[in-house]
């Protein structure tokens, strides 16, 4: 077992829009992500007006390892494991148009800090609680279409990690930053008409090499779901998300883990290799005029997670975090463009 709960939640941000968020990769054979399940809810195709824009994000994530590790490793059914973010970000609306579509792009800084309760933190090598900078999210370009009046709108982009974070250890991994980079393409498709938003977001996290170990975290898929309405001032609806790894591990021979071809495949054996999340819960949010406020919740309600083969159901070790997540942002507009200056009315 690796270094610390870093593996086992990373913990971070992603952003879509107007909404980012936490949680990590593998290395310690517990599943993550780069970008917290469900960073996208709340968030449209849509791209609102010339400026720039700011959102403060804090999400609390409260869960339970899950998984046949609980049983292989002797660690029973309660297993806490917590984590607290705050996120700060900016969005730039320049006004440009590309190709008929608008461009923007954004910046985030998350701020994370993580626990684990017994008896996980009584295990050798395991840190109780970490805390600091996570990786630096970045999104040098999104474009966003209208699909003429229908209310139709689509949104593509690309948004990276950059392993800037708070990263300690001979693998990297007893903070809570990333020794490697993550690249997370995305796509947005929402119907905006009549006050409504209903929105999935598709994005998936690509990651490089751990720089230290050698060890390189399989692909992570996303979709964030919303179906909310807008009712004057207050927006309310249901949302979901689902998050799945969808290919395996891998262990470069001669890295820190594998350091021979042979050793290769035991030492990625006892990671999750594949695991799945589903939860469900609803949004809501108030439009003060100069602020939004948004706040959702989410339950996990099923999950998988298992190793490769040949891993037996009485050797494999995955686990998986499985809990509720209370999430918050507030966006303003920090800056707009001036308007025109509009001529005098002239009399005879």
């Amino acid at each position: 077992m690796k270094s610390s709960i870093k593996a086992l939640l990373a913990a971070a941000a992603g952003v879509a829009a107007l909404a980012v968020s936490p949680a990590n990769a593998y290395e310690a054979g517990y599943a993550g992500w780069a970008t917290k399940p469900g960073a996208f809810i709340g968030a449209s195709a849509g791209v609102p007006p010339p400026g720039i824009y700011m959102f403060n994000q804090v999400f609390t994530y409260q869960t339970n390892l899950v998984g046949p590790g609980t049983t292989t490793l002797g660690l029973g059914p309660h297993n806490t494991v917590g984590a607290a973010v705050d996120v700060q970000g900016f969005l730039f609306v320049p006004g440009w148009t590309f190709l008929g579509a608008t461009y923007d792009a954004v910046i985030v800084q998350p701020w994370v800090f993580a626990a684990v309760g017994n008896p996980l933190a009584l295990f050798p090598g395991v840190a109780n609680v970490v805390a600091g900078a996570h990786n630096t999210y970045i999104v040098p370009v999104e474009l966003s279409w209208k699909l003429g009046t229908s209310g139709f709108a689509v949104k593509t982009g690309l948004g990276i990690y950059v392993p800037d974070g708070h990263i300690q250890g001979p693998t990297g991994l007893n903070s809570v930053g990333n020794p490697w980079w993550t690249f997370q393409p995305e796509l947005i498709l929402s119907y905006l008409g009549g006050g409504y938003n209903l929105s999935v977001a598709l994005y998936e996290e690509f990651n490089t090499r751990n720089s230290r170990d050698g060890y390189t975290t399989g692909d992570i898929f996303h979709a964030d779901f919303t179906a909310t309405k807008t009712f004057g001032k207050w927006t309310l609806g249901p949302v979901a998300y689902y998050v799945a790894q969808v290919t395996n591990d891998s262990c470069a021979a001669g890295g820190l883990l594998c350091p021979t071809a042979a050793s290769t495949t035991t030492a990625i054996l006892g990671n999750a290799q594949r695991f799945s999340l589903f939860a469900v819960g609803g949004l809501v949010e108030y439009n003060f005029g100069p602020a939004s406020l948004s706040v959702w919740a989410t339950q996990e309600v099923s999950h998988t997670a298992h190793s490769i083969a040949p891993v037996t159901a009485a050797t494999d070790a995955s686990l998986i975090t499985q809990g509720f997540t209370v999430f918050a942002t507030l966006s303003y507009r920090l800056w707009a463009p001036e308007e025109p200056a509009k001529a005098p009315m002239l009399h005879k």
